[in-house]
């Protein structure tokens, strides 16, 4: 993971030099919690392969002027969406109703400012970081329209696009419906992104088979 630590070590310092807010910058300084670098390292990086419009710390005002901090925020082209890292400790087991309240308000109050929140657990990181990607993928998918070889097809690369804004595996028919083409023909789109090695077959047999992105 060298490329990984050092595109984390420029990106940090360049969220460092670039802020002139002391409050975000002092908590810049401290360096980044384990939970949101352990995502960083095991889940975003792998899926995405940079850590373009991410901003670390980043900090939002609430209802009562007073300030928050997201463990990230991704903001390509002014855009919000937050990600939070919930360790399982004090999300889950320590959390008592006053903590459970505000969380919640917090949660209500990025919603109402506009952001799509994406929330992971910690303990799925370390365990299932495949379905981490799978989720980031689609969480930046609501976004923008993510890059794609330019050998594709228009039909070909839509279906690359569709197969990343799903959280789930999806059926030769309903990639018909969304490209409005035959069956016969998306399934030829299916088999093509197939041999590519951008799309896995999840089960099913031949005509009933499922699909989805591979990460």
């Amino acid at each position: 993971m060298q490329r990984f630590d050092q595109q984390y070590e420029e990106w940090l310092t360049r969220n460092l030099e670039n802020e002139s807010n002391p409050r975000r910058k002092e908590f810049l300084g401290k360096g980044l919690g384990h939970g949101t670098v352990e995502f960083l390292r095991a889940v975003w990086f792998p899926a995405v392969g940079n850590l373009d419009h991410l901003f670390p710390e980043w900090e939002v005002r609430d209802f009562n002027n007073g300030y928050r901090y997201l463990d990230l925020a991704y903001m390509p082209g002014g855009v919000k969406g937050g990600i939070e890292i919930q360790g399982f400790g004090p999300h889950a087991r320590d959390l008592d109703v006053r903590r459970f309240k505000d969380l919640c308000r917090r949660h209500c109050l990025l919603a109402l400012d506009g952001w799509t929140f994406l929330p992971i657990a910690y303990p799925s990181i370390v365990e299932e970081p495949k379905q981490c990607q799978q989720l980031v993928l689609s969480f930046i998918g609501k976004f923008i329209t993510t890059d794609v070889p330019s050998t594709l097809t228009w039909l070909e690369a839509e279906t690359l696009r569709f197969a990343r804004r799903l959280l789930r595996t999806f059926t030769p028919l309903e990639l018909a419906h969304h490209l409005k083409v035959s069956d016969r023909h998306t399934r030829r789109i299916l088999h093509k992104l197939v041999e590519l090695q951008l799309l896995d077959i999840t089960g099913g047999q031949q005509r009933y088979r499922t699909y989805q992105l591979r990460v």
